[in-house]
């Protein structure tokens, strides 16, 4: 199905479904400042081969959902602090743009896949609309708490830069930035990435939205008790070589959902290598099965 803009509550939500809306749904959620082109066609069609329909959608302030230009992106010295005067808005907003874009479409629930800020969108939705949420898949994400997932100390000056002010200039970047943040063990599609970055400048109007997203994050705060509340079949994923979002981010997610299990990959940077489709989208179509089985014996009654 072509794109399509969907009112949510008075924000605008991009979304593009594929496969069958009879099979179960697959909720897709991207990161930071990354639109959902970042979850490709290929991919998704994976999961659509695997039995689901999928679903992947631009979060507020990316891409072509509604952006928020009268607030401003934190300052340098409230990323430093960690504190945000005047966020646009938080995570559990960004968590209500998904729960209410599956209500509108008539989806009761859906297995639900976030990577790294979509990893905490899609643990703030399993925390506050636990109804919407049949299965939590959390990638390359973390709690948000100071002392785990930390980012390197190489990376962080990529953060701070000023919006890419051409075309140019946002290709070069997003290339360097995942050279460095991207998975050593297995080979770069350096030329994807860079079509990738052309395509997202071309559908974005207002580079300024990752910053702002950015102080969603850090308006945010801790969700480790919050997490605690999880109660939906979850799986944490994360890669043993990501420099954006330390592997003890994943370790204390899956530490602080009941149950959680724990996938670390070898290899595996902030990113989501070709390589590794087959296995994520296994390990996904894995819990989401297993999860509507439990769900089946319980209405059932079966032990």
């Amino acid at each position: 199905m072509p794109e399509q803009l969907i009112a949510v509550d008075g924000v605008d939500l991009c979304y593009e479904s594929f496969g069958d809306p009879a099979c179960p749904t697959v909720l897709l959620v991207m990161g930071l400042g990354t639109q959902m082109l970042g979850w490709r066609p290929e991919f998704c069609a994976l999961l659509v081969a695997e039995g689901f329909h999928v679903i992947r959608f631009d979060n507020r302030d990316v891409g072509r959902s509604t952006h928020f230009p009268d607030h401003a992106p934190p300052t340098l010295p409230e990323l430093l602090l960690r504190r945000p005067r005047n966020p646009a808005y938080t995570l559990e907003n960004m968590a209500g743009d998904a729960a209410g874009l599956l209500a509108v479409l008539g989806i009761e629930s859906a297995h639900v896949v976030g990577a790294s800020m979509g990893g905490m969108i899609a643990q703030a939705l399993a925390v506050a609309h636990p109804e919407r949420v049949r299965s939590l898949v959390s990638i390359m994400s973390t709690t948000g708490a100071s002392r785990v997932g930390r980012t390197s100390l190489r990376v962080l000056p990529f953060l701070a830069k000023p919006p890419a002010a051409s075309r140019e200039d946002a290709v070069a970047r997003t290339a360097a930035l995942f050279g460095l943040i991207g998975s050593p063990g297995f080979e770069r599609d350096v030329a994807a990435t860079r079509e990738l970055a052309g395509a997202s400048f071309d559908r974005d109007p207002d580079r300024r939205g990752a910053g702002r997203q950015l102080g969603a994050i850090l308006a945010s705060g801790d969700r480790t008790a919050a997490l605690k509340r999880i109660t939906c079949p979850t799986l944490v994923i994360h890669g043993l070589a990501d420099r954006m979002v330390a592997p003890s981010g994943g370790r204390a997610t899956a530490k602080a959902i009941p149950g959680a299990r724990l996938e670390l990959i070898e290899g595996m940077g902030h990113d989501l290598p070709r390589p590794l489709w087959p296995r994520i989208v296994g390990s996904i179509a894995d819990q989401a099965r297993a999860a509507d089985r439990g769900a089946s014996r319980a209405t059932s009654g079966t032990p």
